[in-house]
């Protein structure tokens, strides 16, 4: 299941359109269409119409729904409107252009050149097409404490955690954020914790805020301590050493005693509104993704030229290897500006003294291992097969080792300028799974994320634990990952079906993974997205 990372608005304005109206100027109106396999097109939005006019500027924004994972192939077609009917096919064409939103997202704006069809042009037409991401990315974060709480407990102090409830348009109150429980504490300090603007307060400041003060009980019987009402205005006057104190009122308490003042005073310590930077904000802000490929060569693979071999190439010129460097190097390369991938294989004896290496360059230039484009990976790839022996053992340490160094260096520039992806294509025999968890664990805290497709019909039980899903991989010595950057996917799952769905699930991960890294390190995007207004 593919996952929608953001909603992109696409703004569109056209230059020097062909005139195709006597006697005035042409009518223009652009309409976005989206490839849903072969030639079938479906449309996704169009524009306003704009009266006589050969320069639009469009005010009406494309929406669409924008996946990493996916190559999404657009054709953005304008037409000049001369009636009141919704079908395009009777109005007269004004050129069009096919790209994918990678290109447009990755690039922030494009200009083309208008077509009448492939390779004719539309007289002078050009195109220009600006994305901007909608989505608040604000979040709200808070710092929150207590003193001197009702002890609710008879044995103990009160175990006191806090509620934070909205209240929607029709006047329910809905739970936004719920703190964790301190126990045996009258004076508690709550963990800094964060929530998205749209959901703490709908985005408006003035949006009634309750807050429940309660004290926990593990048979879920909790008791109220006491409670107040806010909003977000009030609460981010908090900050420095000026805290803003509420008094937590218990309403049957108040009733009962004349005497009552209070439960507890809960004090918030600092309120800020902050922005979240999506995945997008850090492409568009500048940063670009550097693809490198590893391909393992080891003799579990079988005799290349044997047509059980994983690295058999059939007559029709394909095999595992080559459908999963196509899958993924598609999606990818519209992200990386120079299309220049470093592509290596391991675990084979190379010529000319045949010794065993796990990170020889397939262009056999060890001090220039790029490959021009995807494509130039796969004729490395072909050239490099009947030039080894395949051999072992299988190990994965080195090649993940040799683009950490990269990531490393882009690291010290303190900038969120570079993030590597590493993919790793194996029959999936590993033989240095220790070395391999301690170069994750150290990989995890620098900016990368690794792919592991395994081909065949091996276990791969090695490459699921290695895949962290099921907690966080730990090194030998016991050290944690710091972030999870390893996304494993057995290639037999996808046999029969479409292409981009390899690539969506092993791609799915790398914006999650892209921005918790930068976020990890306190890297904002190189240029800020344009501040939206408040």
């Amino acid at each position: 299941m593919a996952h929608c990372v953001t909603k992109v608005e696409l703004s569109i304005c056209c230059d020097h359109l062909i005139d195709k109206d006597v006697g005035s100027k042409s009518d223009p109106l652009c309409v976005l269409l989206q490839n849903v396999g072969g030639d079938q097109w479906t449309e996704l939005d169009r524009t306003e119409k704009i009266k006589n006019c050969q320069n639009p500027q469009f005010s009406k924004k494309l929406l669409i729904d924008y996946y990493f994972e996916k190559v999404q192939n657009l054709k953005l077609g304008v037409y000049d409107i001369d009636n009141k009917s919704y079908d395009l096919s009777d109005d007269d064409y004004l050129g069009g252009v096919e790209c994918t939103l990678g290109q447009i997202v990755s690039s922030k704006t494009i200009i083309r050149p208008l077509e009448l069809k492939k390779g004719k042009p539309a007289g002078k037409g050009t195109i220009t097409v600006s994305a901007d991401e909608i989505k608040d990315t604000r979040v709200v974060s808070m710092e929150v404490e207590a003193r001197n709480l009702d002890k609710k407990d008879f044995l103990g102090k009160s175990d006191p955690f806090l509620e934070f409830y909205k209240q929607s348009d029709s006047g329910k109150w809905q739970l936004v954020y719920r703190s964790e429980v301190i126990k045996n504490n009258l004076n508690p300090c709550w963990r800094k914790f964060s929530v998205p603007l749209q959901t703490f307060c709908s985005g408006d400041f003035n949006t009634p805020i309750k807050v429940h003060c309660t004290d926990y009980d593990s048979d879920g019987s909790h008791d109220l301590i006491g409670s107040f009402e806010t909003n977000l205005s009030q609460l981010q006057k908090a900050g420095g050493s000026s805290p803003v104190e509420f008094e937590c009122i218990h309403p049957e308490k108040k009733k009962k005693k004349k005497s009552y003042k209070n439960s507890g005073i809960v004090r918030v310590k600092s309120c800020k509104i902050e922005t979240e930077y999506s995945f997008l904000d850090y492409i568009m802000g500048g940063c670009q993704i550097n693809f490198t490929v590893g391909i393992d060569f080891t003799g579990s693979n079988g005799d290349p030229k044997s047509p059980d071999s994983l690295h058999y190439i059939s007559p029709n010129g394909i095999n595992e290897y080559l459908t999963a460097i196509w899958a993924v190097g598609n999606v990818i390369q519209d992200y990386d500006t120079d299309k220049l991938f470093p592509a290596f294989g391991f675990g084979a004896q190379v010529p000319p003294d045949w010794k065993v290496s796990h990170e020889f360059a397939l262009n056999f230039n060890s001090t220039n291992p790029y490959c021009q484009g995807i494509q130039g990976v796969v004729d490395a790839y072909r050239q490099a097969l009947p030039q080894v022996r395949l051999y072992g053992p299988t190990n994965f340490s080195p090649i993940i080792n040799h683009v950490a160094r990269f990531a490393a260096h882009s690291a010290q520039q303190n900038t969120a300028s570079q993030y590597y992806v590493l993919l790793i294509i194996t029959d999936g025999e590993i033989t240095d799974l220790d070395q391999t968890r301690q170069a994750i664990v150290n990989a995890s805290k620098l900016p990368m994320s690794i792919i592991i497709i395994g081909v065949g019909s091996a276990e791969f039980k090695a490459m699921e634990f290695l895949d962290g899903d099921d907690g966080v991989l730990k090194s030998l010595a016991g050290e944690p990952a710091a972030r999870d950057i390893v996304q494993f996917v057995p290639f037999r799952k996808f046999q029969n079906a479409p292409r981009e769905a390899l690539s969506q699930t092993v791609l799915a991960e790398v914006p999650k993974q892209l921005v918790s890294y930068f976020k990890m390190v306190g890297l904002n995007p190189v240029k800020l997205p344009s501040e939206k207004p408040t």
